[in-house]
């Protein structure tokens, strides 16, 4: 048996009532409460990052395939191209695509008893897959393309009816305005959906309508699309896709992540766990300076025994050992109690939604919840490390105290 953990535990499980207890219970304390902390600050972080970022790939897919326009801004009418059977090939061959849909945009003015908002309608045909959006849906139906012309339906979104006071089935007037001749047509349409992302670049700006009427209002030929988005089986390779697709692709096309399309949200999702390191830095400090501080009581407390243990030939490394054994404990005991106190909020959140934001400033309307075990893990087990490397230094104070003066200690 080692002669130090034995030490150790009979001191720890001593129920003698002793100053050092409180700085012992107070050590504890603080140690769970940064655990917890860094645990829910993960777990949060996380899970808004996975949220925010579902709603963007939701709406517009993981990356964009369109007309090669360096100098023309991303988020605005796309040039026509023809619908290619080799493009549509490329992206059906790789691995991590999972689903392709055509696309076009349009700028237009939605008037509604004389009250005006300006728009870009998104365009897509009958075979588009609504799965992606039917979380978004507030109000009525997604529109239908019964209509062998074009379909004369429109879906807004819940701000900009809000504005105009526009409610479902509703008749609107759609004006576009011809760049290339300065008129503009009209277009009577019914509002058949009510939608909310609740990210203001998507809900103050798009409608979504039927691809044949931007072809009719532009001109386009039947087949000609503003380009496609595409949909991965893991957006985490999204970026490494979509440089192979640009390798892949005729010399008109090009391929865009959605983070290249929309940089500033993703910016400042990215910024979201500098927030989280730095909690982790803080709440570590905070857990190893109440440790070493409590492992200084105890070595001071404790004086008188290492006087004696020395004095029966007890090396300096022995009694190190006592004390951070006994630390060590203390660490543990408060990483489990940690590890119990945040993970039950997650999952309270996480099953109970208590915990609100404000939609219009954080995207979501409920704090969203993503526990990753690895990194729970990894929290526990590197406080539990980082602890007991830190308690080393301390213990060196016991190389200084004399057996003489130890005993007479008082």
């Amino acid at each position: 048996m080692d002669v130090s953990s034995f030490i150790a535990k009979r001191i720890a499980f001593n129920k003698q009532k002793s100053f050092s207890r409180f700085i012992i219970r107070l050590a504890t304390l603080a140690t769970a409460i940064s655990v917890a902390a860094m645990i829910i600050s993960s777990a949060f972080v996380t899970g808004f990052q996975q949220a925010v970022s579902q709603k963007i790939f939701s709406f517009w897919g993981h990356i964009r395939v369109q007309q090669y326009e360096p100098v023309k801004s991303i988020v605005a009418e796309e040039t026509p191209l023809q619908q290619n059977a080799q493009v549509y090939h490329i992206l059906q061959q790789n691995t991590n695509v999972k689903e392709v849909q055509p696309f076009a945009t349009k700028s237009a003015v939605i008037e509604k008893n004389k009250d005006i908002e300006g728009i870009l309608i998104k365009g897509i045909n009958s075979h588009y897959d609504f799965n992606n959006l039917h979380s978004f849906l507030k109000a009525g139906r997604w529109i239908n393309f019964k209509d062998s012309l074009y379909s004369k339906e429109i879906v807004i979104s819940q701000p900009i009816a809000s504005e105009l006071n526009i409610k479902i089935n509703d008749t609107v007037s759609i004006y576009f305005i011809s760049s290339q001749y300065g008129k503009a047509s009209v277009r009577k349409l019914c509002v058949t959906g009510i939608y909310k992302t609740g990210i203001d670049e998507y809900d103050k700006l798009f409608a979504i309508g039927d691809i044949r009427l931007i072809r009719r209002v532009n001109g386009w030929h039947k087949n000609e699309i503003g380009g496609y988005e595409v949909f991965l089986k893991d957006f985490h390779l999204m970026d490494t896709t979509s440089v192979l697709l640009n390798k892949q692709l005729p010399g008109s096309w090009m391929s865009k992540t959605i983070r290249d399309v929309y940089p500033n949200i993703f910016d400042w999702l990215n910024i979201q766990d500098v927030n989280k390191n730095v909690i982790y830095i803080i709440m570590s400090i905070v857990a190893i300076i109440n440790l070493i501080t409590c492992l200084l009581i105890l070595v001071l407390e404790r004086t008188k025994m290492t006087g004696i243990l020395k004095s029966i030939g007890s090396s300096n490394w022995i009694i190190q050992k006592i004390f951070l054994y006994h630390s060590s404990l203390i660490a543990i005991r408060g990483v489990l109690y940690g590890f119990i106190f945040g993970v039950g909020i997650c999952l309270l959140q996480q099953y109970t939604g208590f915990l609100k934001l404000d939609e219009s400033a954080y995207y979501v309307s409920v704090a969203p919840i993503a526990i990753i075990w690895s990194q729970v893990i990894t929290i526990c087990v590197a406080t539990i490390v980082i602890c007991y490397i830190s308690l080393l230094l301390p213990t060196i104070f016991v190389k200084r105290i004399r057996p003489v003066q130890a005993i007479k200690f008082n």
